[in-house]
């Protein structure tokens, strides 16, 4: 039976329900104060500006191509240089860098990129383009920037966007083979991890968007019920597991799904739904103690800062690539860390995406007890002297000198040619 507004409240007066009502008002308020708190942490800058007492003037930032190699170089005014190496969306994201992008930077103070990441969004109006359309060609150009300002200052990235918490990055090696039937699967996952003696792996449940016409669905013939125990059978309590769905599930499916997780003892579930769900994501993560993880797809630091003050997200993966480079997505580390939230970044494809992701890795107060890892394959020829750049009983060390900390063989750059327009 209904009842109209007015009569309520006199009801709840009356009752001695106004205690509830001030209760929500009060939980009201305190999610201002969340959102206030994380609003104070996007303010703080990232870059260390103070270790740059004069001005680094960007006076030519060039996007190289070599078939399907891309490599950015950036030059100051004062003749430095710093080198980054693309990601393999580049082939179709070039003209985004040429046009709304690399016109921007020209002549800035590279010293101010914590501010230019801000206004590059509104210059030509290219938050219109956000998502990975925006942050592929934008984080080649801050990788370039921050190895050029390594080099001047003689520190790694790391040290130049935090402190370093980490030397070396315990990885879990990541799994696809979704589509496989699930003995090769399993073979083909342990495979994988002895080549690189990883401590911990990541399997892949439910099925893709395009593999199915019913988000509902369970999975391939019940693939995900049978994977999720053998790869534990087959691996030992001593192995770390985790569990990405890749936005597959609905919020019903997604909570059957985890709590199999959660039996079975995988220490995340990531995208569980679809990764703009933002309330079916906090739904999913409400009724499971397993902890839910996701920002691979995020463009947004609004987004994040939603699911961090939520309590949609346990774990935060910002894509360093996708989301526009370690500036941006340091800031929602930080975000995470105040809300007792952890940090492993997802790592997507380019020709050295491992290192950029250990260089951030290295930087976070708040990392995930591991770090995606896809292999070491690459077509990239550079030395590196300050680390064998090999899978060490489950860590890489990260490289300790300037910039990037490595060389790209200067033979390789020169086969590159500025792509124009």
């Amino acid at each position: 039976m209904r009842t109209n507004r007015r009569k309520f409240i006199g009801s709840a007066l009356a009752g001695g329900v106004a205690a509830t009502w001030a209760g929500s008002c009060g939980a009201s308020e305190g999610k201002r104060t969340d959102y206030a708190r994380l609003d104070e942490i996007l303010k703080k800058p990232v870059l260390k500006k103070e270790l740059f007492a004069r001005p680094v003037i960007i006076k030519s930032l060039e996007l190289l191509r070599y078939r399907g190699s891309f490599l950015c170089r950036v030059r100051s005014s004062d003749g430095a240089e710093g080198i980054s190496v693309g990601h393999s969306g580049m082939s179709y994201l070039y003209p985004i860098f040429t046009h709304t992008l690399q016109p921007f930077f020209i002549d800035k103070d590279a010293r101010e990129l914590d501010l230019l990441l801000e206004k590059v969004y509104i210059y030509n109006l290219n938050f219109r383009l956000s998502g990975l359309a925006l942050g592929i060609p934008l984080a080649t150009i801050e990788f370039a920037i921050l190895d050029m300002l390594g080099r001047i200052a003689g520190m790694s990235m790391g040290e130049l966007i935090g402190e370093i918490h980490h030397p070396r990055v315990a990885v879990y090696q990541a799994t696809e083979y979704r589509e496989k039937p699930v003995e090769e699967s399993v073979e083909l996952i342990k495979r994988d991890v002895a080549r690189y003696n990883a401590h911990a792996v990541k399997i892949k449940v439910g099925g893709l968007m395009f593999m199915t016409k019913d988000i509902n669905a369970v999975g391939p013939k019940g693939r995900t019920e049978r994977m999720i125990p053998l790869i534990r059978k087959t691996f030992g309590d001593k192995m770390v597991l985790y569990a990405d769905a890749n936005g597959f599930y609905s919020v019903d499916e997604a909570i059957r799904v985890g709590r199999l997780l959660e039996e079975y003892g995988y220490g995340f579930f990531e995208e569980p739904v679809l990764f703009d769900w933002y309330e079916e994501t906090k739904e999913v993560a409400d009724e499971l103690r397993i902890p839910v993880a996701g920002g691979e797809q995020e463009y947004s630091l609004h987004g994040f800062r939603w699911l961090i003050a939520n309590d949609g997200l346990g774990i935060v993966q910002p894509d360093n690539y996708y989301f526009g480079g370690m500036i941006r997505s340091m800031k929602v580390a930080r975000m995470a860390q105040a809300f007792g939230k952890s940090c492993t970044p997802h790592m997507s494809g380019g020709g050295l995406g491992y290192l950029y992701m250990i260089h951030f890795v290295s930087a976070l107060a708040n990392a995930s007890a591991h770090h995606e890892f896809k292999g070491l394959n690459t077509d990239v020829q550079f030395e590196c002297k300050t680390s064998p750049l090999s899978v060490v009983d489950g860590k890489i060390k990260v490289p300790t000198g300037p910039g990037l900390g490595i060389e790209i063989d200067r033979d390789f750059i020169n086969k590159h040619e500025a792509v124009k327009g």
